[in-house]
C-alpha cells in the first residue's frame, strides 16, 4: 500500500478509535445507550441516556453472563438470565435488550453495525452454551465464598459455534427469545425454530480482510483522511462496506459519484449529500444552497464522509465542496474537520467532460493534497485467479498493449462461451445500444411477455429511485430471456451480483415468479428483493423488485463493480481513457471473455493519471527505504 503525508493538516480527534479496535473480539461496544425501567403496561417510568457509553459483555465469579453499561463513572451490571433481543434495526446500529424479570430495557444506538452484529452473535452463542450447563443454586454460591469478579467474555471460537450447533440440532434453548418466540441467531438475521429435524448452522465470518485491506481500515479508525485505490477486482467495494460497518451510523455518510455505485454501498450520490446541484454556481450561492434546513443538517452532523468511485468526481466540484464544508461548519480545518474516506481507481472511468474542455481529475483539485493525508493501494486481485489474465489486465490498465496482449485478445474472438442456453452478455459503450439490443432480442423470443412492476416507497419520487436503483420499475421477461442477477443472494452457491442466467419457466398463479437457470449450475425461483437508499433530503427510499435485468447487453458504466461469467465486448466505439480496461476487467476469466474487432489503439490510459500513480509509488518506495534505515539503525543500537 502507498503512503503520502502532505503538508501539515488536521488529524481528527479520535475519542472512540481505541474502543472501536478493541471491540473486534465481540465483547465490547462504544455507543449511545438508553436504560429504561418499565411499568407493568410497558411504559418507561425512569430513563437514563448515556451518549458515550461502554457496553461490555462479561462473566462474574460463577460464570454467569452479565451486561455492563459504563458511563465513565459508575458501571451498571445486568444479569442476562432471561431476556428478549430486538434486532430488526441491527444494520442501522440499533438494538434493544429487554430483561424480562426486572422489566428493564437497554436500548443501544449509533453503534458501528459490524461490531454490533458480532456482539449480538457472541451474546447469543455464549448464552446458549451457558444454558446447557447446570447453574449453581444460591446455597452453592454462598458456600463457594468466591471473591467478586467481572471479566470480559472470551472471543467467539469455532468450538463455541460447534457446541451451539449441536445443541440447536437437538432442541431450541429457553431464555433467549424475540417477539415471535423463536430463537434468534443475533446478528445473522436468521430465525431458528424449535424443530429438531432441521439443523440450523452458525459459522464465523468466512471472508476476512487481507493485510492491505486491514491496513486501510486501521488508518481509517485512527482518524486519518484516507484515499485508497487499486485495480479492478482488488476488493475496494468489499473493504468500503467493512469501513462503513466499523463507523458510527449517525455521523457517517456514504456517498458515490453515481446513483448505481451509491446503491451498491447503501448510500446516496455525492451531489445529493452536498445539496449544491452541479456545483457550477458561484461559491456564495453554493454556500446558501448548502445552508437549507435539510442539507445543513447533513453537513453539521457528518464526521465521516465516504466517497466511492471518486475517479468520476471533477476537481472543480471537489474544491467547491471543500470550501462549502469549511464555511457551513464554521471551521478553518480542511473539509471543515470532516474525516474523508475516498475510494476509486483513476485509471478507470474519468469525470464526464462538459463541452470540449477536458474535465480535471479529483487529485488535480487545489485542495486535494491539503485534505488527503494518506494514499494507500490495494494490489491483491481477488476477482480473477488466472495470473496470466491478471497480468494482461494490469498492462491494459496502464495503456500498455504488447504483441502478446494483442494476440490473446484477438484469439478470444473465437471463444465459445455459451453454455446451457446462456449467451454471452455484450458490453456496450453507449446506453442507447444496450436498450435497443435488449428490446429487440426479447421481441424475437416466442411466447407471451410477463411484466413485473416494482413496489416503490414513494411513487412520486420514481425518478430519484430510478437513478439509484440497479433494477427497473418494470421488468419484462419471457422464457428464454437472458438475465443477470443484480444482488448478492447466496455467495456460496454462486448467486452473486452479475451472475448470468436464462429464464426457463414461470410459476403458475397470480405472481408467476420466474425460474432462472444460472451458469453456476443452480436453478432458482427469483422472488422480489428490496433496495434501500437515501434521497438528497435524507429520506430513506426503497424499491422492491425482482433482482434481475435483461442481459443480452449492458453498458460499461453500469457494469462497474460487477463480475461477469461470460461477456462479449466490442471496443470499436470506445471514447474514453480507461473504458476498455473497465470492460475487460469485468470478466472473471479469459475463457469467459470474447473480444470482437480488437484494435490496440482503443486501449488508452490518461497521461496525467499515470504521472499521479508514478508519484505515489515513488513516495511509497522512499518511505519504505526510510523505514528500513530506521529499523536497521535500531537493530545496530540493540547489538551494541
Amino acid at each position: 500500500y502507498l503512503f503520502h503525508a502532505p503538508s501539515p493538516c488536521n488529524v481528527l480527534s479520535k475519542p472512540s478509535v481505541a474502543a472501536m479496535q478493541s471491540a473486534d473480539d465481540g465483547a465490547q461496544l462504544q455507543c449511545c445507550v438508553t436504560v429504561e425501567q418499565l411499568n407493568t403496561s410497558g411504559q418507561a417510568t425512569r430513563r437514563q441516556v448515556i451518549r458515550k457509553a461502554s457496553v461490555i459483555l462479561g462473566r462474574n465469579e460463577f460464570q454467569e453472563i452479565f451486561l455492563r453499561v459504563h458511563d465513565g463513572k459508575v458501571p451498571q451490571n445486568y444479569r442476562l438470565k432471561e431476556f428478549k433481543l430486538f434486532t430488526k434495526f441491527a444494520r442501522d446500529g440499533k438494538c434493544t435488550v429487554k430483561l424480562l424479570p426486572e422489566n428493564i430495557q437497554v436500548l443501544i444506538s449509533n453503534c458501528p453495525p459490524d461490531q454490533l452484529n458480532l456482539f449480538l452473535k457472541t451474546l447469543s452463542i455464549k448464552h446458549q452454551a451457558w444454558l446447557s450447563s447446570k447453574p449453581l443454586s444460591d446455597r452453592e454460591k454462598l458456600k463457594a465464598a468466591l471473591p467478586r469478579r467481572f471479566e470480559a467474555i472470551s472471543p467467539l471460537q469455532q468450538k463455541d459455534i460447534q457446541k451451539v450447533n449441536e445443541l440447536r440440532s437437538k432442541v431450541a434453548p429457553k431464555g433467549l427469545t424475540d417477539r415471535t418466540n423463536k430463537t434468534t441467531a443475533a446478528g445473522t438475521g436468521q430465525q431458528v425454530k424449535a424443530n429438531p429435524s432441521k439443523k440450523p448452522i452458525l459459522s464465523l465470518p468466512s471472508r476476512k480482510l487481507n493485510k492491505e485491506q486491514a491496513a486501510v481500515l486501521s488508518a481509517v479508525l485512527s482518524g486519518r483522511n484516507v484515499f485508497f485505490t487499486g485495480s479492478a477486482g482488488t476488493g475496494k467495494s468489499f473493504l468500503l462496506k467493512r469501513i462503513m460497518g466499523s463507523l458510527p451510523p449517525k455521523s457517517t455518510f456514504a456517498t458515490a459519484s453515481t446513483g448505481v455505485a451509491a446503491c451498491h454501498i447503501g448510500g446516496t450520490t455525492l451531489h445529493n449529500f452536498a445539496g449544491i446541484g452541479s456545483g457550477s454556481a458561484p461559491l456564495e450561492q453554493c454556500i446558501e444552497l448548502a445552508q437549507r434546513p435539510g442539507v445543513l443538517q447533513h453537513w453539521t452532523t457528518c464526521r465521516h464522509l465516504i466517497i466511492d468511485e471518486v475517479s468520476m468526481v471533477e476537481a472543480q466540484f471537489f474544491d467547491k465542496l471543500e470550501s462549502v464544508a469549511r464555511s457551513v461548519r464554521r471551521s478553518t480545518e480542511p473539509f471543515g474537520g470532516i474525516q474523508l474516506i475516498v475510494c476509486g481507481d483513476f485509471l478507470q472511468l474519468p469525470p464526464v467532460s462538459k463541452g470540449k474542455e477536458k474535465a480535471s481529475f479529483c487529485f488535480q483539485a487545489r485542495s486535494w493534497r491539503k485534505v488527503i493525508q494518506l494514499n494507500m493501494e490495494l494490489t491483491e486481485v481477488r476477482r480473477q485467479t488466472d495470473q496470466s489474465f491478471i497480468s494482461l489486465l494490469q498492462a491494459v490498465r496502464v495503456g500498455r498493449v504488447t504483441e502478446e496482449v494483442t494476440a490473446k485478445l484477438m484469439e478470444s474472438a473465437y471463444h465459445h462461451i455459451e453454455k446451457d442456453g446462456i449467451l454471452a452478455t455484450r458490453l456496450c459503450t453507449h446506453k442507447d445500444d444496450v436498450e435497443l439490443t435488449n428490446e429487440n432480442k426479447l421481441l424475437q423470443l416466442p411466447g407471451s411477455v410477463r411484466v413485473f412492476e416494482a413496489l416503490d416507497s414513494d411513487p412520486a419520487l420514481v425518478k430519484t429511485i430510478d437513478a439509484h436503483s440497479p433494477v427497473s420499475r418494470l421488468i419484462q421477461l419471457k422464457v428464454g430471456a437472458q438475465v443477470m442477477l443484480t444482488k448478492n443472494l447466496d455467495v456460496a452457491r454462486g448467486l452473486v451480483n452479475g451472475a448470468r442466467g436464462v429464464v426457463v419457466a414461470f410459476e403458475s398463479g397470480k405472481h408467476g415468479l420466474p425460474h432462472v437457470h444460472f451458469l453456476c449450475g443452480v436453478t432458482e425461483v427469483l422472488k422480489p428483493e428490496r433496495w434501500v437508499f437515501k434521497s438528497g433530503s435524507g429520506i430513506h427510499l426503497s424499491r422492491q423488485q425482482l433482482p434481475l435485468k435483461l442481459a443480452w447487453a449492458i453498458s460499461i458504466h453500469k457494469s462497474q463493480g460487477m463480475t461477469l461469467d461470460c461477456v462479449e465486448i466490442s471496443l470499436a466505439r470506445v471514447f474514453e481513457s480507461g473504458q476498455a480496461y473497465v470492460a475487460l476487467s469485468r470478466a472473471r476469466s479469459l475463457e469467459g471473455l470474447r473480444v470482437m474487432d480488437f484494435d490496440p489503439r482503443v486501449v488508452r490510459a490518461d497521461p496525467d493519471v499515470l504521472v499521479f500513480y508514478r508519484k505515489l509509488r515513488k513516495e511509497r518506495l522512499l518511505m519504505q527505504a526510510s523505514m528500513d534505515d530506521f529499523v536497521g539503525n535500531r537493530n545496530k543500537e540493540n547489538c551494541w
